[in-house]
């Protein structure tokens, strides 16, 4: 089964506004184009029904396009105890990996020990992660020497080092995965349309009947009828809890307690190669990675509660210092203020224990949680993406419980390859992501962006002329933001280099979009936001 098809479905916004305009009613109207909604709306429209999502800004402008860019099982789950989580992560890891290879790739992690008991110790715990994967593993875990652990971490601080254990995850393009999953919808025959927030629920006898959105750009609204309506609105799914609620009359407790977390990003002289490093227990218990990414190297990340649902969180000085001050501890040359080339933040989706107000509530032992409200308004929020398709599973099966759809036979996402995959069975040239980005990054759809007017015209390393085209017919982009941060990941990676760039990507979405204001005094504004410091 492959989703490509000889010419690229195109995303002219005057196309997709009529498609909105006609009357219909869907069976399914997604909220939220980050990667829970985009994994629901692939996952239904393949079940057969009739599906439209709905998009405030860009698709994975919030929290996914801000992970530490890991497709993993979670080792730190496996140390609590967890089981069963980390079994269906494994093994969903791996049919991620095998669907968007172009955008997923095996990646080798290597735990330094500064303590003798620690290579035995994480090693015996690592091999269990093994097991735990069984035919979905990715290599074997093996405990290292120093010269070894060396090889590996050519940039690792060597005083005091007596060896390490080198295991496999994932990584992955987080941003670029979420419009792949946007696309695949599409060419399936999903309605899908960024910059239109849902302002409204209807509502038909005390039952969600459907919404009402407003296209961003031109402020027209629409009202959509539906059969079932998913909140996937992540650390923002309790704005559109509380309308459902104040319509019945019946207030809901909050479900999310946000936290953020804040990542740094240097050049790849810290840390050359291709493995990752891991410290699974900094000097106050957290996790810290250093991930070589798209040509730089991403050190990370905290876990600091927040009382705001800012759609540009800025992260505390104390972060900053604890990120650095940790790296220090582990790398040789110690990366400092002045080495960062970008500094970015991204909310989690905690979620708070429920209380009775919503007795059908649905808890699920791996990090979600699917709600169906009174009036019929399923909630999910939480997990992580490397179980986004798991995820979307359980929310239809939620509608399917809830009576708000028909029951469809589900698995129909295990092996469907992504658009720019290769189809099943088929052999991709391989690609790491710590390379920078290129026409590899299109899969089976580079020679097509190579044919478009400006292949050959390089604005910098990785994005061309033809890219930031490409972006603007096939790929919802509307403004330089949306290029610079989503399309190509330059903002997340230099965000000096990304302002720039940015009028002349502005220039290009000119000629591209007539009459559209491709936003770029905004974008220079949080470009400077990624390239500063919080002092």
């Amino acid at each position: 089964m492959t989703t490509d098809i000889a010419a690229p479905l195109s995303t002219d916004r005057a196309v997709l506004l009529q498609r909105l305009a006609q009357p219909q009613t869907y069976d399914l109207v997604v909220v939220g184009g980050g990667a829970t909604g985009l994994g629901v709306a692939l996952d239904a429209v393949m079940r057969g029904f009739s599906v439209l999502l709905l998009e405030s800004h860009d698709f994975a402008k919030g929290t996914s396009s801000r992970a530490t860019k890991l497709v993993h099982g979670g080792v730190r789950y496996l140390a609590q105890g967890n089981i069963a989580l980390v079994r269906e992560a494994l093994h969903e890891r791996t049919t991620l990996l095998h669907n968007a290879p172009h955008l997923a790739q095996p990646l080798a992690f290597v735990m330094p020990s500064y303590k003798l008991w620690e290579t035995p110790f994480y090693g015996t715990g690592l091999k269990m992660y093994d097991a735990l994967a069984g035919k979905a593993g990715l290599g074997a875990t093996q405990c290292l020497g120093r010269m070894e652990t060396l090889n590996c971490l050519p940039t690792a601080a060597a005083a005091g080092l007596k060896g390490g254990v080198k295991y496999w995850d994932g990584q992955f393009d987080d941003a670029r995965l979420a419009l792949a999953l946007a696309r695949t919808a599409a060419a399936r025959g999903a309605l899908l349309v960024n910059y239109c927030p849902v302002i409204d629920l209807l509502h038909d006898a005390g039952k969600v009947a459907g919404v009402v959105c407003q296209d961003a750009e031109s402020q027209q609204r629409f009202e959509v009828r539906a059969r079932c309506v998913v909140n996937a609105t992540g650390v923002w799914v309790d704005a559109l809890r509380q309308r459902d609620g104040q319509a019945g009359g019946v207030p809901l407790a909050p479900m999310v307690a946000p936290s953020q977390g804040v990542h740094l990003v240097v050049d790849r002289e810290f840390l050359p190669g291709d493995h990752a490093l891991m410290v699974p227990k900094t000097a106050d218990g957290r996790v810290l990675f250093a991930v070589p990414w798209l040509g730089k190297v991403i050190l990370g990340t905290t876990d600091s509660p927040r009382h705001d649902l800012a759609r540009e969180p800025q992260a505390l000085r104390e972060e900053v210092a604890f990120i650095l001050a940790e790296a220090a501890r582990y790398l040789r040359r110690a990366p400092t203020a002045g080495d960062v080339r970008s500094i970015w933040v991204g909310l989690r989706p905690l979620v708070k224990p429920q209380a009775g107000d919503e007795g059908n509530t649905k808890r699920i032992s791996r990090e979600h949680t699917v709600l169906a409200s009174p009036s019929g308004l399923v909630t999910v929020t939480g997990g992580k993406w490397t179980t986004y398709r798991a995820m979307a599973e359980d929310v239809l099966e939620k509608c399917f419980r809830a009576q708000l759809l028909p029951r469809r036979a589900g698995g129909v996402t295990v092996a469907l390859p992504l658009v720019g995959a290769p189809p099943a069975g088929g052999n991709p040239r391989m690609h790491g992501m710590h390379l920078p980005q290129g026409l590899h990054s299109y899969g089976t759809e580079a020679a097509q962006v190579a044919a478009l007017p400006g292949a050959q015209v390089q604005l910098t390393e990785g994005l061309s002329e033809a890219m930031v085209r490409w972006a603007a017919r096939y790929e919802y982009a509307r403004t330089v933001e949306d290029v610079l941060a989503r399309r190509a990941r330059i903002l997340f990676l230099d965000a000096r280099l990304a302002a720039a760039l940015a009028p002349q990507v502005a220039q290009i979405l000119a000629n591209e979009l007539p009459g559209h204001d491709p936003q770029l005094p905004a974008f220079l504004e949080l470009a400077g936001q990624y390239g500063t410091l919080p002092q």
